[in-house]
């Protein structure tokens, strides 16, 4: 298999809210936009969209459960990019773990998608 490029798409029911949340969370504007159906971030190595489903579609993505994935930034200052999340109105849960990798915490963003902020040890 060949492909040319990899993105990571999430469906927003409420879609502006989630755009306004990731526009503010990495300080950017989509590089590409569609109003009310398809925002694209470009992040360093990925591109991040998000996507209204279709009303037909929209019970799909209404799940309660927590989702396997995770969106993973890695972040220069761990306690910066926390103040910022709080600022948002979305402070992590829990505490900062020690990983054999550096330090982590887990967020998550108005849907309930899961954030992992990522520092690496120095």
């Amino acid at each position: 298999m060949q492909y040319a490029h990899a993105l990571v798409t999430i469906a927003a029911v409420n879609f502006d809210n989630l755009v306004n949340f990731y526009t503010k969370l990495l300080e950017q504007n989509p590089a590409n936009l569609i109003p009310n159906v398809y925002a694209e971030f470009q992040l360093a190595g990925l591109r991040l969209g998000i996507f209204k489903p279709k009303q037909i579609h929209e019970s799909e993505f209404n799940i309660s459960a927590n989702s396997p994935l995770s969106l993973c930034l890695e972040v220069s200052n761990l306690e910066l990019a926390i103040a910022h999340l709080a600022f948002l109105g979305y402070p992590p849960p829990g505490e900062i773990t020690t990983a054999s990798h550096g330090r982590e915490i887990y967020a998550y963003d108005p849907n309930g998608n899961r954030l992992i902020l990522h520092q690496s040890h120095n």
